[in-house]
């Protein structure tokens, strides 16, 4: 199975940088996931995100601070959770910045981008997502998120074993 793991968010903006910071760390250790997985930080680059998963890949697991998924709270600083990108329910009507990176946006223009070319994209979308404490401006993680860094490590290498072995997912920290 061809995964890639998108660490996403704006360094410049404290906690946001949560999914870079954990590329970064996935990047460092090439040996932490099977060779079938593509690990980029792609910050605010929303237009790099959507060539590279015209690739073609079967999941994509975006990594990015988010203090609330699917309109619901998310928890404390620091917590992870994580949902599944219901890639059936686009409209087409996100509006895209190149130069930002709003992955609702970035989803609807790999489709777009997709259908034009007859070819790419992605299957399944997961998104790992961090409670930022603070998304001011300021570099450097916040000590909660920091905290979760590892976690969220090894729950990007968990995520995609579940996916490998087509296993369900039952919690963010189930193995």
């Amino acid at each position: 199975m061809k995964v890639l793991v998108a660490g996403v968010g704006n360094v410049f903006f404290s906690d946001d940088g949560f999914g870079s910071e954990v590329a970064r760390r996935l990047l460092a250790d090439p040996g932490a996931l099977p060779a079938s997985v593509d690990v980029v930080d792609v910050g605010i680059r929303g237009m790099h995100l959507a060539y590279q998963v015209l690739d073609g890949y079967e999941a994509l697991v975006v990594v990015d601070a988010a203090a609330h998924i699917d309109d619901g709270a998310a928890g404390e600083p620091g917590t992870l959770t994580l949902v599944e990108h219901d890639l059936a329910a686009a409209t087409g009507d996100a509006a895209f910045d190149p130069h930002g990176m709003e992955p609702d946006a970035v989803l609807e223009l790999v489709g777009a981008l997709a259908r034009g070319v007859g070819e790419g994209g992605v299957d399944r979308v997961l998104v790992l997502g961090c409670v930022p404490a603070d998304v001011g401006a300021g570099m450097g993680l916040s000590p909660p998120v920091a905290a979760a860094v590892d976690e969220a490590v090894d729950t990007v290498g968990r995520i995609v074993e579940r996916l490998i072995e087509h296993r369900p997912f039952t919690e963010v920290g189930a193995s």
